[in-house]
């Protein structure tokens, strides 16, 4: 029981600490990175803060049948060229 403890152990040791470090110095850098890039552009960050709580668009409607425009490939073949 204590071996295997042991060797659990020095498993997280010799293995998960490193990956466990490497990865909180990367988090680290990416987030002084994004500290230094919000000092820089302060409106930006302004703009996305109120693009978050901004509503969105409405969805698109589908014109009615007796709407005057026509999809081209739905017009009849009396639309065509030269045809009246």
């Amino acid at each position: 029981m204590n071996d295997t403890l042991l060797n659990v152990a020095r498993f997280a040791f010799v293995f998960i600490l490193p990956i466990a470090l490497t990865a909180g110095a990367a988090v680290a850098l990416f987030s002084l990175g994004a500290l230094f890039y919000v000092l820089d552009h302060p409106e930006e960050l302004h703009r996305r803060i109120e693009a978050a709580f901004r509503r969105p668009p409405k969805p698109a409607r589908d014109p009615g049948p007796d709407h005057y425009y026509k999809a081209y490939w739905s017009r009849d073949s009396s639309h065509q060229a030269g045809e009246k």
